[in-house]
């Protein structure tokens, strides 16, 4: 970098890295355990973060073994071996060879069965669902039952086409135990949509509801779930679940070999109509647990295998070393079951905390609701997509004037690049003294590379941390590291939670033109960022994969935020403003929004 580049790169750094929060030096958190751990077992006289960070990279089997232990991953056959060393990333090598394990296990493992695993609210119903360990435990015994009776089997595809509930939980969570493969898709999803990702993977079940509540209005579900069955010759069996709708006012006629939630579970049950014993299958670390899908903007979605074991392990280490999580941590995440964060969200239970479920509008039938919430039920973790936040922003909503939210000691946000104005209303209006974690990943990997840290400052429009066990860095045009300014995304060593393929691709090429075409041997994320090399903090700068200058210019979808009031930015978006086409416009719930961003004068010098 030219002495003039870099003056004004720390420039634009300097700018941003206001310290808005920092951690409580008294307080002994789990990362801080954590880090005493490693220091006991090796020898060792690590200090701080950094230090514990630089460790997990460069010793990085020993690292995941370490949150083996440290988390309490539950196997009934312990790993001969963490990883094979001599692979790169991109030979995707095979993870804790020779342990057996099961990721519904780990998720029901807890003692305490009266305490409440799920709460279940959802927009224009006063109700919040409580279930607890002990009830979640029996209803996934039914759930696996009922699978079994019908054939589901190891690595057979389960699906759903649900929203954020209590059903899709249970469902997935029995598919797990008995090892099939769980996929799902949002209600919001058009015909289309589902079928691109679904017809690929060829599920025999599919669970569903008869109708949503979105936005003060009750939407039919039964047409587009029948026209998806028609595009699915595969599936054994449809389970619809009435939700927004009465049993009377469903009628299943249409949908060949379709039951009735009640029905299908009914069958599950022994003939003395005594309930079914839960048996978790043991499987390899490796055996897929989730397949997730990319976004099919420019063909296709891809479909990404997750392991049961990677998911598991990353997902711990998120939550309770990043996350200082404990079981008596109560966890909402604003998502879909369309959405990686479901699954990660989900993932919580292994950690004991009490996991909210919501489905609905955000702002419906106040943009309180979700606040409301916080302080009903006691949240300590509130997550959300970095959108929702510019939007209480905008109707300069101040809930640190009307609501407690004493519980709440965490907020997260994803799904866009975090403003540095976002940071600001966050700490004025909701909350001063709250760890604001604004994270970064991805569906590629289930989970994250960069995120919130317990031990660290929160510096404004910042990412605290790369995450432990994650060589991250920003890389030039040249393949070699930059600090302080746009870089490509890449991860240089093998992680746990990446794919262990993709579905229908037998020789790894699409994998590998996903990941590694950029740099060989080098995972290349598609996303731009900056890493400052004064506070470690992370920049997200948007994708790499759909840049508005078709003359080269490295232009973010963050840096155009302003310019395009404030609207998510993504792939597609992109190609509209660079005057391209955009392919599979089908798989938007709403393509046409797309033409909104035709034409705009103050992006086409861009």
């Amino acid at each position: 970098m030219s002495k003039d580049a870099e003056r004004r790169s720390d420039k634009i750094m300097d700018m941003e890295s206001k310290v808005l929060w920092y951690p409580d030096s008294k307080r002994n958190t789990q990362m801080d355990k954590f880090r005493i751990q490693v220091n006991g077992d090796y020898g060792l006289n690590l200090a701080n973060y950094n230090d514990l960070y630089q460790w997990s990279v460069d010793k990085y089997p020993e690292f995941w073994a370490e949150v083996w232990r440290f988390c309490g991953v539950v196997s009934s056959k312990t790993y001969e071996e963490v990883v094979d060393v001599s692979k790169r990333i991109s030979d995707v090598p095979e993870w804790f060879k020779g342990a057996r394990l099961n990721y519904a296990e780990n998720l029901l493992k807890h003692a305490d069965q009266d305490k409440v695993a799920l709460y279940a609210a959802r927009e224009a119903n006063e109700e919040i669902v409580k279930v607890t360990f002990g009830q979640l435990r029996r209803d996934v015994a039914l759930f696996a039952a009922a699978m079994r009776k019908m054939g589901v089997q190891t690595g057979d595809r389960v699906v759903g086409y649900l929203p954020n509930g209590i059903h899709a939980v249970e469902a997935m969570l029995a598919a797990a135990s008995i090892g099939a493969i769980w996929s799902s898709t949002s209600v919001d999803f058009g015909i289309n949509g589902v079928l691109d990702r679904f017809s690929q993977i060829q599920p025999k079940l599919i669970f569903s509801v008869a109708a949503v509540v979105y936005n003060g209005k009750t939407h039919d579900h039964m047409e587009k779930l029948t026209n998806v069955v028609k595009g699915l010759p595969d599936l054994q069996k449809v389970v619809v679940i009435p939700y927004a709708r009465s049993k009377q006012e469903t009628d299943l006629s249409k949908i060949p070999n379709s039951v009735f939630i009640d029905d299908f579970l009914a069958s599950g049950r022994g003939e003395a109509d005594q309930f079914p014993q839960l048996e978790f299958e043991q499987l390899p670390f490796n055996h897929p647990l989730f397949i997730m899908y990319s976004s099919g903007t420019t063909g296709a979605p891809k479909c990404m295998v997750h392991s049961a074991g990677g998911t598991l392990i990353q997902h711990l280490k998120e939550h309770i070393l990043h996350g200082n999580m404990t079981s008596s941590d109560v966890i909402i995440y604003y998502t879909t079951t369309g959405w990686m964060m479901w699954n990660w969200l989900v993932s919580a239970l292994a950690v004991g905390a009490s996991v909210v479920l919501y489905d609905g509008s955000p702002l419906m039938p106040t943009p309180n609701v979700l606040w409301n919430l916080t302080d009903q039920l006691g949240i300590t973790i509130f997550g959300t997509g970095a959108k929702w936040l510019s939007v209480l922003q905008e109707r300069n909503l101040k809930p640190s004037e009307t609501h407690n939210l004493q519980s709440l000691h965490t907020i997260l946000s994803t799904g866009s690049p975090l403003k540095p104005q976002s940071y600001d209303y966050v700490y004025r209006c909701i909350k001063n003294n709250v760890l604001l974690g604004s994270i970064s990943g991805g569906t590629d990997i289930v989970s994250c590379f960069m995120g919130q840290n317990p031990t660290v400052p929160v510096y404004r429009g910042e990412i605290q941390t790369r995450n432990l066990g994650m060589a991250v860095e920003a890389w030039g045009l040249d393949g070699k590291p930059v600090w302080g300014e746009s870089g490509e995304l890449v991860c240089l060593k093998p992680i746990p939670c990446q794919p262990t393929h993709f579905w229908n691709d037998d020789n790894g090429s699409k994998y590998h033109k996903a990941y590694f075409s950029t740099y060989p041997g080098v995972w290349a994320h598609g996303d731009y960022c900056k890493i400052n090399p004064k506070t470690g903090g992370i920049v997200m700068l948007g994708r790499s994969d759909g840049t508005l200058n078709p003359n080269g210019v490295r232009f973010g979808s963050s840096e155009i935020y302003n310019i395009g009031d404030g609207k998510k930015v993504e792939v597609a978006v992109k190609q509209v403003v660079a005057g391209r086409e955009v392919a599979q416009r089908g798989a938007f719930s709403n393509p046409d929004s797309l033409d909104l961003y035709k034409n705009i004068p103050e992006l086409q010098n861009y």
